[in-house]
């Protein structure tokens, strides 16, 4: 193995991580600032009120978005396996 192929596997490897963490992580920005807002106008500053919705919504975008997650997932390690 070379360098350009080291640097290629290291990016495809960054991307796919990229790409499976990515939609998770934005649920739990949304539910974030939704929650922050409410926050805000009710004036309500318990950390346990943006805490456990988050949790929640991650758990539940996880469990949704799983098949295709995995999908991307098994891709990859058929394209390591096949040698590139």
């Amino acid at each position: 193995m070379d360098l350009s192929q080291a640097l290629d596997l290291g990016r495809q490897a960054m991307f796919v991580a990229l790409l499976i963490a990515a939609p998770v992580l934005l649920v739990g920005l949304v539910v974030g600032l939704i929650i922050s807002v409410i926050q805000t106008v009710t004036q309500i500053q318990d950390q346990t009120v943006s805490l456990v919705p988050k949790i929640v919504a991650m758990f539940a975008a996880a469990a949704f978005f799983i098949p295709c997650l995995s999908q991307q997932i098994l891709a990859y390690s058929r394209s390591m396996f096949a040698g590139g």
